[in-house]
């Protein structure tokens, strides 16, 4: 048992027990295997108030009391992005009180709150809000079984990662110049754009090169790997292509090419990557990624067609069928940015 430890309760009332029964301190201490002082500060407590729970501690009394607390609650999440140092110049200015850093770090844990870092949404402006907020109701009755037959598409980056650190780093206090305990970063890593698609029952193609796309480009890439997704995937059944409104997307040629093809678009609103499962699916190959942490872009590729290739089919029926809540969160946020 550690120095400075209270005694178990169920320790005290043996000690009191034998006691009880005549038995000395000493014996008591050599058999539990406890100081004699214990034991007599313990009997002691015990026939002076006929209880054996521990006395609370004195200790110095905290700066803040429970009203501040209420204060200082009220203001984090008031100003959810403020550093701690303006907490801190707040919070000397409103208690007229000196107060420390640390003092305010403990303070916000007392209030049941911690800094965490934010999650990274895009930015969405009044009429974007009320076209997702539209969207998302005239979307609502659409069962999963719709859902199901949507081919989802996009694109995303992925780059190389240098070193093997992360963020954090364990070191002492003295090592933060050591040079094993630094971040290395490149200001312009090697990446590749990776395209695929995907639907409940399975993956589709997936298409990697390097440098931008434009419409014509984008159209090769539907001509070469969605069509033969669209057709191996739903075997001749009805489907809704969907992708986002990217400039090769929305291209007027692009658009053209879809109309000819009879291939049926589902209308997307801006700026809303949480409403489809294909983020989620980028998501867990970037992880894997930090992961693995390729070395080259041949690396690179072939650790993202691995990973591209073991997503199972049961997390796509999940992500899909998740699609439905996803629209109840907008509706309830008025169009705005959600957990997914």
């Amino acid at each position: 048992m550690g120095r400075g430890s209270p005694i178990p309760p169920m320790l005290r009332r043996k000690i009191v027990e034998q006691y009880q029964k005549g038995v000395s301190h000493r014996k008591i201490a050599k058999s539990l295997k406890l100081s004699s002082s214990t034991v007599h500060n313990i009997i002691q407590r015990f026939r002076e108030s006929g209880t054996i729970s521990v006395r609370k501690g004195q200790g110095r009394k905290t700066i803040l009391d429970a009203r501040d607390l209420r204060a200082l609650r009220r203001h984090c999440i008031t100003y959810r992005n403020a550093t701690v140092m303006e907490i801190t110049t707040w919070a000397q200015e409103y208690f007229q009180k000196t107060l420390s850093v640390n003092t305010i770090h403990r303070a916000i844990r007392r209030c049941r709150l911690k800094l965490y870092r934010s999650k990274k949404k895009p930015y969405l402006n009044m009429i974007q809000k009320r076209r997702r907020f539209l969207w998302a109701k005239a979307h609502l009755k659409w069962t999963v079984a719709k859902w199901k037959t949507v081919l989802w598409s996009d694109e995303s980056k992925f780059e190389v990662l240098f070193g093997k650190l992360g963020r954090h780093v364990i070191r002492t206090k003295e090592d933060k110049d050591n040079p094993s305990c630094y971040q290395r970063s490149v200001q312009k890593p090697a990446s590749l754009m990776v395209w695929g698609c995907m639907s409940a029952c399975g993956m589709g193609s997936l298409h990697i090169w390097k440098g931008t796309i434009n419409a014509e480009r984008y159209i090769q890439v539907l001509e070469q790997h969605m069509l033969p997704s669209r057709r191996r995937l739903f075997q001749g059944r009805p489907c809704i292509f969907q992708h986002d409104n990217a400039r090769p997307h929305t291209a007027s040629i692009t658009t053209s090419w879809l109309r000819r093809r009879r291939i049926r678009v589902l209308k997307w609103p801006a700026c809303s990557p949480d409403l489809t499962p294909k983020e989620n699916i980028w998501r867990i190959i970037k992880r894997k990624m930090q992961q693995r942490r390729p070395k080259t872009v041949e690396q690179l590729e072939a650790c993202i067609r691995q990973e591209w290739d073991n997503i199972p089919i049961p997390k796509l029926e999940q992500l899909v069928s998740s699609v439905p809540r996803r629209l109840q969160t907008v509706i309830k946020r008025r169009g705005d940015a959600t957990q997914w």
